[in-house]
């Protein structure tokens, strides 16, 4: 199988600001003191991942899950290491990032649809089913501002899943919406995964989910991988770990 992603020897760093005020940082910067520390999210850590593979990142908050997401999604940069990624991404992570609160949902269908890197005739040929999976036809010409969060996280997640992007990250996006909703975004995922052409990096903490959607997952701890296993032996040993 052709490598979709590549992780090598990857180092993220963050600047974390000590000063939180002006006020706070102008004497640090007049005396010439250091005004922010480094940290360290992601140490150095290597994986590949296949096309048609779909695969978990397991681990506590601050693992680095989020942070892996944002480099295969080209929102941050590793501070050294490689990542490579082949093909068009379509991140389901921060769904809604983009959507702007004055126009309707039908409008937004089209921008966020946009940033998401489809054309206007892609747009036009599943825009129908983008409505129909939203469930929210009778709101369409109504402005999003008046949508609650989750009529919002559903139209977002129902543009996000009929991208033709290659690659999708999935960040615990199966909280959107109502129990049935739920079942349905993962009845979707199922079917995308089974066309077996995609890669679908999937952040949950749901054991059940990850066991019965992945054929695979990656424990992270502070950062470093611990184990790349089939998703019952990380929740295992993850399990163990948080007792």
């Amino acid at each position: 199988m052709q490598a979709s992603i590549i992780f090598k020897n990857v180092k993220k760093e963050f600047l974390l600001q000590e000063d939180r005020t002006f006020k706070e940082f102008l004497p640090s910067l007049l005396s010439g003191k250091g005004w922010a520390t480094t940290k360290e999210v992601l140490h150095e850590i290597s994986f590949t991942i296949s096309q048609g593979e779909t695969v978990a990142l397991v681990g506590k908050n601050g693992a680095g899950k989020s942070t892996i997401l944002k480099l295969i999604a080209g929102v941050t940069y590793p501070s050294s290491g490689l990542v490579a990624v082949q093909g068009q991404v379509a991140p389901l992570i921060e769904l809604g990032a983009g959507f702007h609160h004055e126009l309707s949902g039908y409008e937004n269908i089209f921008l966020n649809a946009a940033i998401l890197g489809m054309h206007k005739k892609e747009i036009e040929l599943c825009l129908s089913d983008i409505i129909a999976f939203s469930e929210l036809e009778e709101y369409l010409h109504v402005p999003l501002k008046k949508y609650s969060t989750g009529m919002q996280m559903r139209l977002a997640f129902s543009i996000a899943i009929h991208t033709p992007a290659p690659i999708l990250l999935v960040d615990e996006v199966l909280a959107v919406g109502d129990a049935d909703f739920q079942k349905k975004c993962l009845r979707r995922l199922t079917e995308i995964k089974n066309t077996g052409d995609k890669v679908i990096v999937f952040v949950s903490h749901d054991e059940k989910s990850v066991v019965n959607f992945c054929e695979r997952a990656i424990l992270l701890e502070n950062g470093e991988v611990v184990k790349d296993s089939i998703p019952s032996k990380i929740f295992e040993l993850y399990l163990s770990n948080s007792q």
